[in-house]
């Protein structure tokens, strides 16, 4: 290609000229060749300059050419269906260069096939893509029928559907057609990591959140299980924190249906596994609806719950709101619902409570002691595993605690356990026995490794 610097410009009287279009000077062509979109600012600055004849753009030549040339193939070339929006803008690009190209061809001394090369590239832009989704074409009805399995729906058969509930998700889409469309994302998203993936990069997630605080009861648990289902994707915890569903999940979590106040203690649970997170979401108040939950939970938001407090509590401040919200008395309480599942994890959360003084304490008070020894007593064989191990918690800094544990009758049933017990068990109830055995009347409790020790605030 012949560089415009080379070349003679032949004058007015030397070569007749096509007229050129009013108000479109060289100057112009070329600071827009340059800066087709850019916004006002610096770039606006330039091509001022430029129409001032104050900038080196004179010195254009068809290496710019090139380049604009090779952005016009990208854009005619195959795109995902995320880039089919640009496509006016790509075509006002291809007119540009069409126009700068005829110009060219009136006013410089050579003729090159660049107008032929610009008008098939801008012919491509201007053609609509084959591969492109049409959603107009989808019916979101479909999916209530469709087989979700990898082998029967491809990703390329399930992304038309994604981006058509995406779309259905705007914030001036009617409030039926988002109840809808936040439904079946919550069906696309239930069982394959593929599709969750695809719905996450998709734009579904930061259109989902604002339904979290809908007055709409079907709505917002519709929108609390799709995050749920889309948070089992690790990619997608993040995403779903940046769009800031936590807060918006906590409001669920107070105000929604049964499932939604389930489901979004298991979505924070999820996010949870993330440990920055686990702050932010005690910092939000859902330490209080999820201790309201083990009192007035089903037993699977009792269970979602207790697993849930367990992980936001690896960090001491939640362990203080845990205590603070009044978790200790529905705990114990739940010791004593055998065969549930529950009685197993509540022993968990409650040893990792009495890791601080205010933990012990509100144990003690809550009558923790005598039902973790009647486990012991008469409980399953995990269940008196978890019984030795929040016992241990509670006394190993704690010489009161051991004085209370010995009149609860104790001793008995420790020294079974720890000789017809698990090893872990046996080990633990060995630890406690020594313990006892030390036990020097009139003691107090000793300042541990979670501080020191104070009566409980109430």
């Amino acid at each position: 290609m012949v560089s415009l610097a080379g070349s003679q410009i032949l004058s007015p009287k030397q070569r007749p000229c096509a007229p050129r279009r009013p108000g479109r000077s060289m100057r112009t062509i070329r600071s827009a060749l340059l800066h087709p979109d850019s916004p006002p600012g610096p770039s606006s600055r330039l091509r001022a300059a430029a129409d001032d004849g104050d900038s080196d753009i004179d010195n254009l030549t068809d290496s710019v050419i090139d380049f604009r040339l090779s952005e016009l193939a990208a854009t005619a070339g195959p795109a995902h269906p995320a880039a089919v929006a640009k496509s006016s803008s790509a075509n006002a690009a291809a007119t540009e260069m069409l126009d700068l190209s005829r110009d060219f061809s009136d006013y410089s001394s050579f003729n090159s096939d660049i107008s032929g090369e610009l008008e098939r590239l801008a012919a491509a832009a201007a053609t609509p893509r084959s591969d492109a989704p049409d959603l107009a074409a989808v019916d979101l009805n479909d999916l209530e029928s469709m087989d979700l399995s990898a082998d029967a729906a491809p990703l390329e058969r399930v992304e038309p559907f994604v981006l058509a509930c995406v779309q259905a998700l705007g914030a001036d889409a009617a409030p039926d057609a988002r109840r809808a469309a936040a439904a079946r994302i919550r069906l696309l998203a239930k069982h394959r990591s593929d599709i969750r993936e695809l719905v996450g990069v998709s734009g579904a997630i930061p259109a989902l959140v604002p339904l979290l605080r809908s007055t709409d009861p079907v709505a917002q648990e519709n929108a609390v299980t799709a995050l749920l289902n889309l948070s089992l994707e690790e990619r997608n915890r993040s995403a779903i924190t940046a769009a800031g569903a936590i807060k918006p999940l906590v409001y669920a979590l107070r105000t929604g249906t049964a499932s939604a106040k389930q489901n979004a203690a298991c979505a924070l649970l999820s996010l949870s596994g993330i440990e920055e997170n686990r702050a932010t979401i005690g910092a939000c108040g859902a330490i209080a609806p999820l201790v309201a939950l083990l009192s007035a939970g089903s037993t699977r938001g009792k269970k979602d719950a207790l697993t849930t407090l367990y992980r936001l509590c690896s960090a001491r401040r939640n362990k203080e709101r845990a205590v603070s919200a009044g978790a200790v008395v529905p705990l114990v309480h739940l010791i004593g619902e055998r065969g549930t599942g529950t009685s197993e994890k509540a022993m968990v959360v409650l040893a990792s409570l009495a890791s601080i003084a205010e933990g012990r304490d509100a144990v003690v008070e809550a009558g923790g002691i005598p039902a973790l020894v009647e486990t012991i007593e008469d409980g399953p064989a995990r269940e008196k595993e978890f019984a030795v191990v929040a016992l241990l918690q509670l006394c190993s800094e704690c010489s009161s605690n051991r004085a209370l544990l010995v009149r609860e009758g104790a001793i008995p049933p420790l020294v079974a356990l720890s000789q017809s017990g698990s090893a872990r068990a046996k080990h633990k109830a060995e630890t406690l026995l020594g313990y006892l055995r030390e036990q020097r009347q009139g003691g107090g409790c000793r300042a541990g490794p979670g501080g020191a020790a104070t009566s409980m605030a109430r």
